[in-house]
């Protein structure tokens, strides 16, 4: 009698894909989530939404072949997206950077490369990156914050997306934070991402650099909003503009002091504070947010929790993505 040979093992290829509003890129990983090909493009949104979407496909099929895999070869695709999402029908409902309505996106990506595509909320694919490969490795319960243009968040309770029935949770810069506030992008007055996010906080520089408040920005076309990036403000505080200092201090106390009250409902041991702002200014945000945090947090659960920059950067979206498509399989 014959004995039996063993099955040879499949290799598995997941595709981490990162879709933002000014550039996208796809990440290739082999089953032990190692980076094998990465490609990179701009979204270009004048160009409308089938452009994107061949854009999407041709920089999948760009970093497959940096990365040497066939096309047939890919188990699974996981794709970070920003936006409101039908996670049950894999749809981007409505995606306002982008300019798009109603996206069958896990369809399309389904019917190009024949394989399995799950979608997430861009911020629940980084959280979850943080958890299973960066700054949240052994974490309970984590939150990760990240602070840019809005303010995003995402929670893992107990190895889990913490998600609603059909969408994405989590959306703490829409707590509201101050009365009749200002007019934040949700249609709500007083929200966090109203007062604090790089928006709110470009605005108000802005204003100071026309008072001849910041004399470095006011030589370095700090007046233009489009131009008041994360990196120039750093750069401006540390050349001495004092009022942008205070300014970005203050954002990130109430960021802080909102951070807290959501740790007193979930009591993370690790929240990741992540974006373009806590990458170009870390030790500033990290400690007006643990500031924050402290004022508004009870002291059992203040002495529990660790605030940590994120490790990942870049990687956190399409790592998360990946991994979520290879346990949905499993």
């Amino acid at each position: 009698m014959k004995p039996k040979q063993k099955k040879q093992k499949v290799p598995q290829y997941w595709v981490g894909f990162d879709l933002g509003g000014t550039k996208m890129m796809a990440t290739v990983y082999n089953g032990s989530f190692k980076l094998l090909g990465t490609a990179k493009a701009k979204t270009n949104v004048s160009a409308g939404p089938k452009a994107i979407q061949a854009r999407i496909r041709e920089t999948i099929v760009a970093a497959l072949k940096e990365a040497k895999v066939p096309l047939k070869a890919v188990t699974g695709i996981g794709v970070g997206c920003p936006g409101t999402l039908e996670l049950d029908k894999g749809m981007i409902l409505e995606a306002p950077n982008l300019r798009w309505r109603q996206v069958p996106l896990r369809d399309l990506l389904t019917d190009w490369f024949h394989c399995r595509v799950v979608l997430a909320n861009d911020v629940d694919a980084g959280t979850y990156g943080e958890y299973r490969f960066g700054a949240g490795q052994g974490a309970r319960t984590l939150l990760g914050v990240f602070p840019g243009t809005g303010i995003g968040g995402g929670c893992v309770y107990e190895g889990r997306l913490i998600r609603g029935r059909t969408g994405s949770a989590m959306e703490i810069g829409h707590i509201p934070v101050r009365e009749n506030g200002r007019l934040c992008g949700c249609g709500r007055r007083g929200c966090l991402e109203a007062l604090a996010g790089r928006l709110a906080l470009s605005a108000e520089v802005a204003q100071a650099v026309y008072r001849g408040e910041a004399p470095f920005l006011a030589k370095n076309d700090g007046g233009d909003l489009k131009k008041l990036k994360s990196g120039l403000l750093a750069k401006s505080i540390q050349a001495g503009d004092k009022v942008v200092e205070r300014i970005v201090r203050d954002a990130m106390h109430l960021l802080g002091r909102t951070i807290g009250g959501v740790v007193n409902l979930l009591a993370p041991d690790v929240v990741v504070l992540g974006g373009g702002l806590v990458e170009a200014i870390p030790r500033l945000t990290l400690e007006e947010v643990q500031r924050g945090l402290k004022e508004t947090t009870m002291e059992t659960f203040v002495r529990q929790v660790r605030v940590v920059e994120a490790k990942l950067g870049d990687d956190a979206t399409t790592l998360g993505a990946a991994a979520l498509v290879a346990e949905e399989r499993a």
